[in-house]
């Protein structure tokens, strides 16, 4: 556990050497990126992962005092001066942990050595006014989507490849985070969801980036996180295809390749 004024993350650590700090996106919890990370790092020892869960998801509780995302970001702060302090890092952000990331990156531009973003939130916040694709399967399996119920149709809502394997990781990475969150806690917390200084106003970042996202993405899309590139002018800028929010389960051999360049650069 880490504990900070605003709240105690739970967290899970693996490996010894360069720190990388992995964010999760909005209601999921750690092995959301334990799920995705872990099999890339198994092949490239010399780094500490460090996945925690953000307040009110997962096993993080999140007291009344974190009432928006800028109180999240606090959280995240100081879980970073707690358990890295000033050492050189690497940061990893999926969706709102992208967003969350960002602004990291941009506060602290000569301690982040690379930020990797899977599927972020881009240069539009609200969900509302994003521009995204409409939701588009591409791989179908009818049968397995009519044998689906409980918490396995948030699966249909959003998979973009609708096969036993996508399934599978998101039985294992995604739905058990879904089910320990605290409801009211993010309800409270998305009414103020937007961070009250956009993370770029902080600065540039101008070391090694990967930026991730899928052309069938219907929650966060591609075009408005392209508009983000003018601030990061070391961003490689991938758009997969048959990908939609679930990139990283849905297309892993791309992933795993993408996030293994992204490693070689920040190294040189």
């Amino acid at each position: 556990m880490s504990t900070t004024a605003h709240t105690r993350l739970h967290f899970a650590e693996h490996g010894e050497g360069v720190p990388v700090l992995a964010v999760h996106g909005w209601t999921p919890d750690h092995r959301l990126m334990t799920g995705c990370l872990e099999p890339v790092f198994a092949q490239r020892p010399g780094y500490r992962r460090l996945y925690p869960d953000l307040p009110g998801m997962g096993k993080s509780p999140a007291p009344e005092s974190v009432a928006s995302s800028d109180d999240v970001l606090a959280a995240l702060e100081a879980f970073v001066d707690e358990h890295i302090g000033t050492e050189p890092f690497l940061l990893i952000g999926e969706s709102y942990g992208g967003y969350l990331s960002r602004a990291i990156a941009c506060a602290r531009p000569q301690q982040v050595l690379g930020l990797g973003l899977i599927c972020p939130i881009g240069a539009i916040v609200p969900r509302a006014e994003r521009d995204v694709p409409p939701h588009t399967v591409v791989v179908s399996d009818p049968e397995l989507i009519a044998s689906l119920s409980g918490p396995d149709t948030d699966f249909a809502e959003i998979a973009v490849v609708q096969d036993a394997e996508s399934l599978r990781r998101f039985r294992e990475d995604v739905a058990p985070g879904l089910a320990l969150t605290d409801t009211a806690a993010v309800e409270r917390i998305g009414r103020r969801w937007e961070l009250s200084t956009s993370p770029e106003a902080r600065g540039r970042f101008e070391r090694p980036t990967l930026i991730l996202t899928g052309r069938q993405d219907s929650s966060t899309g591609y075009a408005d996180v392209y508009r983000l590139l003018d601030d990061y002018p070391r961003a490689s800028f991938a758009i997969l295809d048959r990908a939609g929010h679930n990139l990283q389960i849905e297309q892993p051999r791309l992933f795993a390749a993408l996030v293994g360049e992204w490693l070689d650069r920040v190294s040189e």
